[in-house]
């Protein structure tokens, strides 16, 4: 039997989604079984080197450079996944969906706190390969389609290990709440 071929990426997020893969423990081994990773930081490939059966998306698009991606990454999977809040909604990078970019950058680059030590000139970056900063965060969904959605900040563990296998090997997904939620 071959090998489901699997991507991940991480666009405006923390990574944690990544760790909660890696904190599938010894079941790790049992996915390597399953899964050939292609385009990952789990292996390091950079480029996509063929078309993907599942790809992973942690993070949302706050930048030109996080839309390029994710559309490279929908045109390069058969199934994308949406894996945490801020791929799903957001999340914490969203927060600044209600200030005006002009003042975020402002606030960064001119007169927060420390820029009188990390910026005493005050020199706002503006290079041409700087990625272009949205007027917001997106979430994944309102970029590209998005085949399934694995909520959690991050999601735990045996959550992308139930979902995650359970479309590997064609069983239904029985995620019991306890697996999506926890109280």
């Amino acid at each position: 039997m071959s090998k489901a071929i699997v991507a991940t990426a991480s666009l405006a997020g923390c990574f944690g989604c990544h760790m909660s893969i890696l904190d599938i423990d010894d079941k790790i081994l049992q996915l390597i079984e399953l899964v050939e990773f292609n385009k990952s930081p789990i292996d390091d490939i950079k480029e996509f080197t063929k078309m993907c059966d599942v790809g992973l998306i942690e993070g949302g698009c706050c930048n030109s450079e996080n839309i390029e991606n994710l559309i490279n990454f929908r045109k390069n999977c058969k199934i994308l996944i949406s894996v945490g809040e801020c791929a799903i909604m957001g999340g914490l990078p969203a927060l600044r969906n209600g200030i005006p970019i002009k003042e975020c950058l402002d606030e960064a680059y001119l007169g927060g706190p420390t820029t009188g030590i990390c910026n005493p000139d005050k020199i706002m970056p503006n290079d041409e390969e700087l990625p272009m900063i949205l007027d917001k965060v997106y979430p994944c969904h309102e970029i590209v389609k998005i085949d399934y959605f694995l909520p959690g900040c991050p999601p735990r563990a045996e959550l992308i290990w139930e979902a995650l296998t359970a479309l590997l090997t064609g069983k239904e997904m029985n995620l019991p709440y306890e697996v999506i939620k926890f109280d």
